[in-house]
């Protein structure tokens, strides 16, 4: 980059400027009313999951399966709540095929602080998609990565194929 280059990112102040709050994010974001849904970018809300995109993605179309249930471990995951969860993992990756057609996907839990948990006592999955050559020197150079939709342009793409999944069920 020459000196007098600049690369905006002004959606990244948000996290910069981030005042911890208490307790956990993700029930924050549930416990909110369906009709703040947009606002908070919450996708889906099933009986024992949900599905919301994250605020601050690896990549474009980043979403997150997170249990309703506040709970650290797989292993606390009930029968019903661990079918559930699969379900909206599959059914996620199939919407996110469909609306934004990526060539790959990253799929991951970090379990405790050890692993990169950022979040070590809810469980959530995060599901990203990926694109050929969509790494490249800005990130490693600048610490700094280009999404190139707004999260609300997303959800709005995003929200009807997951209602599509409500009627189903």
């Amino acid at each position: 980059m020459e000196k007098n280059s600049i690369l905006w990112a002004p959606w990244r102040l948000g996290y910069v400027r981030t005042i911890p709050q208490k307790g956990c994010f993700l029930c924050r974001a549930f416990r909110t009313r369906i009709e703040e849904d947009e606002k908070n970018f919450l996708l889906y809300r099933g009986k024992y999951n949900f599905v919301i995109l994250n605020i601050f993605p690896y990549n474009n179309g980043h979403t997150m399966v997170v249990p309703i249930r506040h709970i650290k471990n797989l292993e606390s995951l009930s029968h019903q709540e661990e079918k559930e969860f699969m379900f909206l993992i599959r059914s996620s990756v199939t919407i996110l095929k469909k609306t934004l057609h990526p060539q790959g996907f990253n799929i991951g839990i970090n379990l405790g602080r050890a692993a990169g948990a950022g979040l070590k006592n809810h469980i959530h999955v995060h599901i990203v998609p990926r694109w050929i050559g969509d790494t490249n020197f800005v990130p490693v150079v600048c610490k700094l990565k280009i999404i190139s939709q707004s999260m609300e342009q997303l959800y709005r793409l995003l929200h009807p194929e997951f209602d599509k999944i409500r009627k189903c069920t």
